[in-house]
């Protein structure tokens, strides 16, 4: 978590080695999607000072070697519903 302005950021961390099945942001499935939004949900209850705040969810997705990895943040990459 992290904010943005107004704005409080749940960022979802996903490395793949390969993007055989997919890069990470394609790793994000809808029961993910679900679970972090739980989670986040919880967070904001113990945290009510940011109760009111506008959320986004967004996902970095890490790929190839770990010595030269290629990095893409996807902002807002779901929302809860």
């Amino acid at each position: 978590m992290f904010r943005d302005g107004k704005a409080i950021v749940f960022v979802e961390v996903r490395y793949r080695s390969s993007n055989r099945w997919g890069d990470g942001l394609a790793s994000v499935t809808k029961a993910k999607q679900r679970r972090l939004i739980r989670a986040a949900s919880s967070w904001l209850k113990r945290n009510a000072a940011y109760a009111r705040a506008p959320c986004r969810f967004d996902v970095v997705s890490v790929s190839g070697p770990e010595l030269a990895p290629k990095l893409k943040w996807a902002r807002n990459a779901f929302e809860a519903h």
